[in-house]
């Protein structure tokens, strides 16, 4: 009996620890987050399932379903968005792409060097590209990726069927 009973405080132990050492959506919103870490608030959409920081800076953001919105060009965010944050960046970023001359590119790195410049910049493996921060004020809503394909169909025909 007393085996199982150490098992179990030492179970129960191994649970606490992994539960504390993500923050989750409980905490407050992903949109407030992300400004008490320098960052704009209109960084991710409005429909964010829920989030999770954990103790060495990996962001964690969790959409119903992956969805496009724009900012200045088309994003699109996969169901999961992933990255490492850091006062008035979002480096490594997995999971955000960006139109670019009808390519889709991978965000790599969101940086806000200094937030009185008025920009922000996205870097985009081939190119860094410099935004007003005006442009993520509000967090943008985002229609799921679908949606948007069969509105695009619909309003061009068969050009935009090719």
């Amino acid at each position: 009996m007393a085996y199982f009973t150490i098992k179990l405080v030492h179970l129960l132990t191994i649970l606490c620890i992994c539960v504390s050492r993500a923050s989750s959506s409980e905490s407050g919103s992903i949109h407030d987050l992300l400004v008490s870490r320098g960052l704009p608030k209109g960084l991710v959409p409005e429909e964010v399932k829920s989030y999770r920081l954990w103790d060495n800076g990996t962001l964690e953001v969790i959409l119903e379903e992956p969805c496009l919105t724009k900012y200045e060009n088309r994003v699109l965010f996969d169901r999961v968005v992933r990255g490492n944050l850091r006062y008035g960046s979002l480096m490594g970023v997995v999971g955000l792409s960006q139109e670019e001359l009808f390519l889709w590119l991978p965000v790599k790195d969101i940086i806000v060097d200094d937030p009185t410049s008025g920009l922000i910049l996205f870097d985009i493996g081939v190119a860094h590209k410099q935004l007003s921060l005006s442009l993520f004020e509000q967090p943008p809503h985002c229609k799921p990726q679908g949606i948007l394909k069969n509105h695009v169909r619909k309003q061009k025909g068969f050009e935009a069927m090719r």
